[in-house]
C-alpha cells in the first residue's frame, strides 16, 4: 500500500516524557497540522514543506486539506514574527551589553587611575599606608573573579541543562522526508493557538521543516486512556483513526445498506460512496433514491431486501415510532434478519426504544449495534458527525471504516440504551442554548440594543463557537431554511425530558425551553430550521 495515499503537513515536536519511541529504525514524534493527531514517523518518510508544497496541493483537493495548508502557513507566518521580534530583542541586548561594558571598562580605568594616585601618596607615607595598599589590591581582586562570572553568565543561560538537551530534536532539515508508511495516530489535547480538525493515521502525512515545543503538556497516553475506562467506562475511536480526509480511508469490503435518505441520511450515504464503500439505499419516498444510484449505490426494494442482501444495514430515521415501524412493519428489517446480519441503528430515540429492538435483532440471531450521531446537515455533508455507539463492540470495530467515512469522531458507550441517553442529554443541552440565544436576541430588540452588536459581543467572549455564529446569523438574516429541523430538536426536549423523570432527576431549563419550540412548533414553525424558534419570541 505505500505510496497510494496522499502527503499531509506536520511538525516535529517533543513527544510526552511517559511515551516510548518505537524500536528500529530512527523516527520523530510528528504532529499534524489542521488535525490532533500525533504519530512517529520515521526519517525516510519525511520531506521538506516548501519545495514540495506545489505537488502536495495538486495532490489533494479537499476542503480539509486546504484548511491544514492555512494553518501551516498561519504556523509560518507567526514564527517568522516571532523570530524578527527575537532577533530585534537579541540586537538591542547585545547593544545594551555593549554599552554596559564600555561603560564598566570607563569605570574600571577611573578607579585604576584612583589607585594609582593613591599608591603614589601611600608609598610617602608610613606602613599604615602599606596596610590601606594592600586593601585596595586586596578589593581589586575580589572584582576580578565576580566580573568574570557576570560575563560568564548569559552564555551559561544560553546552553541548556543536560536533561534537556536530551530531549533536544535534531535540526530537521536532515530528516525532511515524505511519510510513505503507516503511522500510529494519537489524540492529544489540542494547542491553544492552532485550530482543530482530525485525520486518519493511515495516511502519509507530510512535514513542514520546523520544530516548536509542544504548547501543552501531554499526559502519557497509557494513562489516558486508563482514566478513560476507569473514570467512564467507555471508549473511543479519535480523530486519530476515525476521519474521512481526502478519499484516505480503506473501504470496508462488507456489503453496506442504508435505510432512510433525511437530512442526515443524504450526508452520511454520499460520503460513504466518495469513500469507495458498496452501498445498497432504500428510503419511503423512493425519488430521494435516484441521485445515489446516479453516484454508484444500488437500489433495495424493502427494508428486509438490504438487510438481506448486506452484511451490515445502516437507518437513520426520525423518531421512535419510524424506527420501530422500520424493524417490525411489513416487509421490515427483521424479516431480513438471519445469523449474521448486522443492524445499525443510527436514528435519535429513547433507551427504552433501542432496547427493544435491540432484542428483537438479537433473537433472530442478528448483531445490534446503536450509533446516533451529533451535528446537523452542513456537518453530515462534510463528513464530521460525532458518532455515539453502544451494543455490540465487535460490530461497532467492523463499522469503524464507516464512522472514519461519516464522522470525525465515535465513542463507543458500553450497553445498548447509553448511545441513546447520551444522545438525548447533548441535544437537551443544545435545544436549550437555541432558546437562550433566540431569548437573548429578542430582548436586545424590545430594549433598543442592536442585535448584531449583540452577535459581536458573543463572538468575542467565551461563548464564540460556530453554533452560535451560524445560529444567530440566521435569526438575523430571517433565513430558517432547515439544516436541523426544528421538530426534531422539540422531541429531543421531549424525550430528555422525560429521561429525567424516570430517575427522578430535575430539569427545569429544559422544560422551560421545551415549551418555547411547542410554541414555535404551534405557529407552523415545525419544518424549520431549529433556530426558528426565535419567531415563538416575536409573536
Amino acid at each position: 500500500k505505500l505510496g497510494r495515499y496522499p502527503p499531509w503537513p506536520g511538525k516535529i515536536v517533543n513527544p510526552p516524557k511517559d511515551l516510548k519511541k518505537p524500536r528500529g529504525k530512527k523516527c520523530f514524534f510528528v504532529k499534524f497540522f489542521g488535525t490532533e493527531d500525533h504519530a512517529w514517523i520515521k526519517v525516510e518518510q519525511l520531506k521538506p514543506y516548501h519545495p514540495h508544497k506545489e505537488e502536495m496541493i495538486k495532490i489533494n483537493k479537499g476542503k480539509r486539506f486546504q484548511q491544514a495548508v492555512d494553518a501551516v502557513e498561519e504556523f509560518l507566518r507567526k514564527t517568522k514574527g516571532k523570530d524578527q521580534a527575537s532577533s530585534h530583542n537579541s540586537t538591542e541586548e547585545k547593544n545594551r551589553r555593549n554599552s554596559s561594558e564600555e561603560r564598566g571598562k570607563q569605570s574600571a580605568g577611573e578607579e585604576k587611575r584612583k589607585a594609582s594616585l593613591s599608591e603614589g601618596k601611600v608609598k610617602k607615607g608610613t606602613g599604615e599606608g602599606k596596610k590601606r595598599v594592600s586593601s585596595v589590591s586586596s578589593e581589586r581582586g575580589s572584582k576580578s573573579p565576580l566580573k568574570r562570572t557576570q560575563d560568564q553568565s548569559p552564555r551559561k543561560r544560553g546552553r541548556p541543562p543536560k536533561d534537556e538537551k536530551d530531549l533536544t530534536i535534531p535540526e530537521p532539515s536532515t530528516v525532511k522526508r515524505v511519510m510513505t508508511g503507516t503511522a500510529a495516530g494519537f489524540k492529544w489535547p489540542p494547542s491553544v493557538s492552532e485550530p482543530v480538525k482530525d485525520s486518519d493515521p493511515h495516511f502519509h502525512h507530510f512535514l513542514l521543516s520546523q520544530t516548536e515545543k509542544p504548547a501543552v503538556c501531554y499526559q502519557a497516553i497509557t494513562k489516558k486512556l486508563k482514566v478513560c475506562e476507569e473514570e467512564t467506562g467507555s471508549t473511543s475511536i479519535q480523530a486519530a483513526d476515525s476521519t474521512a480526509v481526502n478519499g484516505s480511508i480503506t473501504p470496508t469490503d462488507k456489503k453496506i445498506g442504508f435505510l432512510g435518505l433525511g437530512l442526515m441520511g443524504s450526508g452520511i450515504v454520499s460520503n460513504l460512496l466518495k469513500m469507495g464503500h458498496t452501498v445498497t439505499v432504500w428510503n419511503r419516498t423512493a425519488e430521494k433514491c435516484d441521485l445515489f444510484i446516479q453516484e454508484g449505490a444500488r437500489l433495495g426494494r424493502t427494508p428486509a431486501e438490504v438487510v438481506s442482501t448486506c452484511d451490515i444495514t445502516f437507518a437513520c430515521v426520525s423518531d421512535p415510532k419510524a424506527a420501530k415501524d422500520l424493524v417490525l412493519g411489513p416487509s421490515g428489517v427483521l424479516q431480513g434478519i438471519r445469523p449474521g446480519k448486522c443492524y445499525v441503528d443510527m436514528s435519535t430515540v429513547d433507551a427504552d426504544t433501542v432496547t427493544e429492538l435491540a432484542q428483537v435483532i438479537v433473537s433472530r440471531g442478528g448483531r445490534f449495534l446503536e450509533a446516533p450521531v451529533s451535528g446537523n446537515q452542513q456537518l453530515s455533508n462534510d463528513g464530521m458527525l460525532v458518532i455515539l455507539a453502544a451494543g455490540d463492540r465487535g460490530l461497532y470495530e467492523d463499522c469503524s471504516s464507516c464512522f472514519q467515512a461519516m464522522g470525525k469522531t465515535s465513542f463507543f458507550l458500553g450497553e445498548v440504551g447509553n448511545a441513546a441517553k447520551m444522545m438525548l442529554i447533548v441535544n437537551m443541552v443544545q435545544g436549550s442554548f437555541m432558546a437562550t440565544i433566540a431569548e437573548g436576541l429578542t430582548l436586545a430588540q424590545v430594549t433598543g440594543q442592536s442585535q448584531q452588536t449583540l452577535l459581536d459581543i458573543l463572538n468575542q467572549g467565551q461563548l464564540a463557537s460556530i453554533f452560535l455564529d451560524q445560529k444567530c446569523q440566521n435569526i438575523l438574516q430571517g433565513n430558517f431554511k432547515p439544516d436541523f429541523y426544528l421538530k426534531y430538536i422539540q422531541k429531543d426536549l421531549r424525550l430528555a425530558i422525560a429521561l429525567g423523570d424516570s430517575v427522578n432527576h430535575p430539569t427545569p431549563m429544559a422544560a422551560a425551553a421545551n415549551e418555547v419550540y411547542k410554541r414555535a412548533k404551534a405557529l407552523d414553525q415545525s419544518d424549520n430550521d431549529m433556530s426558528a424558534v426565535y419567531r415563538a419570541y416575536i409573536h
